[in-house]
């Protein structure tokens, strides 16, 4: 190759003076591919372009037949440059005639040439096109050339994701800049959005890909990379992570991937051909994240994520940009986009312009589902590779009901889920008319429908549904998105203000459930290996009394005067729920004795969630006031699945006999004690499975208040013997092969009721 590394170089100052000149798109293209040839003394240059139908055509070439061009069009499996294209990886070939994949092509004329270099255009890990050098001689063309041809590449990736080339598309077949996608996920969160993609963690979009002076851009890049390594360093060093824990873990694996002697190399070549030093950092990425998205090896895949995290971190020391987006300054219906996502993240966000939520990880029962689900926007998860696929601002549909996800949707589509967001604001008009209606189903059974809250915006949910109280008032959410730890006075603010709101209606508090994946960003975190199974929740509140007592205190200062309901989440032992009453005992000893203003009624209850309950019923059940099922951890302690591993989360399903049996043997023990039982997990919120739990017997459950409409409006047109009369027999005597989830649908249908 001509002038070693002077060559590529040169070519790339010639390229930055042809992408200035005021031309056209063709002859922009035309000039491209004369001065990569030239300079790589090749006698064919050829760039083909990924069309928005899959295929790739031919859009300029050097040594070809001109009149090849637009004409020649090949599918992705098809041929050298197809196989190219989608491997993403470069073909190096002295006789590529001899190649098992490759294709004749007679308009072109290629086949007097032997020798053959394709290398794929990338922009983020995404194939664009292909760019292909032929000879005559049988040659291998050596590593300098493979690498300025794709150094060369990056240029014309940017002329193509600039949309120049749409001038000369043919219609229907324009280059696959931004293509139309349809992904299929998991349904997190019942709902349908239309809006653009917002993303949670946004890529860095390099402008400026050749440099003027090659020195300065090594020494820019070097310096960037010794702030990056410092910074981890000092992270490292921060006292909230000397004890180690994943947020460590996390840290440790970039260090290790930011002092890694073959990346620098890698980074340093690149800069070496004429990029800037974040174009450099481009190439790299995109190139490693192009080959790591088609690896077979789960472990690399999984450490992709880590090197776009780094690469990304580098470009933004690089071009000076912050590392979060501004939460605060949300386009209009927006759709969140992130790989993984904490509740109070979530939180952060305007929740007037939220509509949607895509997610890379992350099942229906993890706690930002559950969050998604109470803010009333659609949210789907497991789709691959998903911030990978968008760019902010993209048109983006999320079917929160199917689990699919449109990027970048066509017309039809989207006036298709236009009608249907119609139909749906339609029948959640039907379900307002029913708001002030008693829920009495068609037999004469009342049922209370109350919803789950946790948050001072979930207020007005109270009436907009007609809830009969607030079932479940997770009192962790405040703490998970607030900076530092809420003071009594806060906390009291908050409390009075659930109380107001819900007026004459009950609102029942769950003390603090926070451990396992509910993390405060101001606790140092404890590593355990089953943080489910861990320290968390009353286990949490017991150890740390004084956490608890100042809620406790601040729940009985707030209801002074009126009735309140306390729960504990987690017990396991009776002997648990006896030391957190005591400490609720003491507090209201303490009220009285400073003269504070007492509730009129304080009643205490527990969650029942850990199947060793099950077991101290007919002890516990004279101790409490009342219970509260928490279906959610119940079926995944009951099954031993990990509710937040989408590998085992679906595979039982909690309407079936032993779960149904284990929610008939707490209903029926709670009735004969005496006492009121409600389930305000996320079984509750599905018309299935609230019409097996009315069958069972329940009479109070709590929701997620965009369901409390459906499950109402289906509640009215129930009769409950009937569905008890279908539903025990199964729970009772399972019979081989039948699916209760199909033959309660088949009850349904049959009754007319809408599931």
């Amino acid at each position: 190759m001509r002038g070693a590394l002077g060559g590529p170089r040169v070519l790339l100052r010639r390229l930055r003076e042809v992408m200035a000149e005021p031309v056209s798109a063709q002859d922009r293209l035309d000039k491209i591919v004369v001065l990569i040839a030239a300079n790589m003394v090749a006698e064919v240059c050829s760039v083909y372009v990924l069309r928005v139908d899959g295929t790739l055509e031919l859009y300029a070439t050097e040594g070809l037949k001109r009149e090849a061009v637009h004409h020649t069009v090949m599918r992705q499996d098809e041929g050298l440059v197809g196989l190219v294209a989608s491997e993403a990886n470069p073909m190096n070939l002295s006789e590529a005639q001899s190649h098992p994949a490759f294709s004749y092509r007679p308009e072109t004329g290629e086949e007097i040439y032997h020798s053959f270099l394709g290398v794929p255009i990338l922009r983020a890990g995404n194939t664009l096109g292909v760019l292909v050098v032929q000879n005559r001689a049988r040659r291998t063309y050596s590593e300098e050339e493979e690498e300025a041809l794709q150094t060369t590449a990056m240029v014309v990736a940017e002329m193509i994701a600039s949309g120049e080339l749409l001038a000369i598309a043919q219609p229907g077949a324009e280059p696959a800049i931004r293509p139309r996608r349809h992904l299929n996920g998991i349904a997190l969160a019942d709902n349908i959005a239309l809006g653009h993609v917002v993303l949670h963690e946004p890529r860095v979009t390099v402008k400026n890909v050749i440099a003027d002076d090659v020195q300065k851009e090594l020494q820019r890049l070097n310096e960037a990379v010794e702030t990056m390594r410092n910074d981890l360093d000092a992270m490292l060093d921060r006292g909230e992570l000397a004890d180690g824990g994943e947020h460590r873990d996390v840290l440790e694996a970039y260090r290790m991937f930011a002092n890694d002697q073959g990346w620098l190399h890698r980074l340093h070549e690149a800069v070496l051909t004429g990029l800037t030093a974040e174009a450099a950092v481009e190439r790299v990425q995109s190139d490693t994240r192009a080959r790591m998205l088609r690896s077979t090896d789960p472990y690399l895949r999984e450490r992709l994520h880590d090197l776009d995290d780094l690469g990304n971190r580098l470009m933004r020391q690089l071009m000076g940009q912050d590392h979060a987006p501004s939460k605060e300054q949300l386009p209009e219906n927006a759709i969140l986009v992130a790989r993984s996502m904490g509740p109070a993240a979530l939180l952060d966000y305007d929740r007037k312009k939220l509509r949607g939520l895509v997610l890379e990880e992350g099942g229906p029962t993890s706690h930002v589902a559950i969050v998604a689900r109470a803010l009333g926007i659609a949210a789907v998860g497991e789709i691959a590779n998903a911030t990978g696929l968008v760019e902010s601002g993209d048109a983006i549909i999320v079917d929160g009901t199917t689990g699919e996800v449109h990027v970048r949707p066509p017309q039809d589509i989207e006036i298709a889920y236009g009608e249907r967001a119609k139909l749906r604001a339609r029948r959640q008009a039907q379900y307002h008319a029913l708001r002030d209606r008693p829920c009495v189903t068609k037999d004469g059974e009342a049922v209370a429908l109350m919803i789950n809250a946790g948050l001072l915006i979930d207020l007005p949910h109270i009436a907009d549904t007609g809830a009969a109280g607030i079932g479940l008032f997770r009192t962790e959410l405040q703490f998970m998105v607030a900076p530092s730890l809420p003071r009594i006075a806060e906390q009291l603010a908050l409390y009075r203000a659930v109380l107001d709101a819900a007026g004459d209606k009950p609102v029942t508090f769950r003390t603090l459930d926070i451990g396992g994946d509910k993390v405060l960003p101001y606790m140092r975190t404890v590593e355990e290996e089953n943080p489910a199974l861990g320290w968390r929740a009353i286990r949490l509140g017991l150890d740390r009394p004084g956490l608890m007592r100042s809620q406790v205190r601040a729940l009985l200062r707030a209801a002074a005067g009126r009735e309140l309901k306390i729960m504990f989440p987690m017990v396991a032992a009776v002997n648990e729920f006896d030391e957190a009453k005591a400490l609720v005992e003491g507090e209201l000893t303490h009220l009285r004795r400073h003269r504070h203003k007492m509730p009129e009624r304080v009643e205490i209850g527990t969650m029942v969630e850990v199947p060793s309950l099950l077991f101290q019923l007919d002890e516990l059940i004279p101790r409490v006031d009342f219970l509260s099922i928490g279906s959610n951890d119940l079926v995944q302690f009951l099954y031993a699945v990990d509710r937040g591993n989408l590998r085992v989360a679906n595979r039982f399903d909690p309407i079936s006999a032993p779960i149904l049996r284990a929610l008939k043997i707490i209903i029926d023990k709670a009735r004969a004690g005496g006492k009121p039982v409600t389930l305000c997990g996320e079984l509750a919120s599905s018309p299935a499975g609230a019409l097996a739990l009315v069958a069972l017997g329940y009479r109070a459950l709590s929701l997620t208040p965009s369901a409390l409409g459906a499950i109402k409006a289906m509640l009215l047109d129930l009769d409950t013997k009937k569905a008890a009369a279908m539903l025990l027999p199964l729970i009772e005597r399972p019979a081989k092969g039948v699916v209760i989830r199909e033959r309660i649908e088949a009850f349904a249908a049959a009754e007319g009721l809408q599931l």
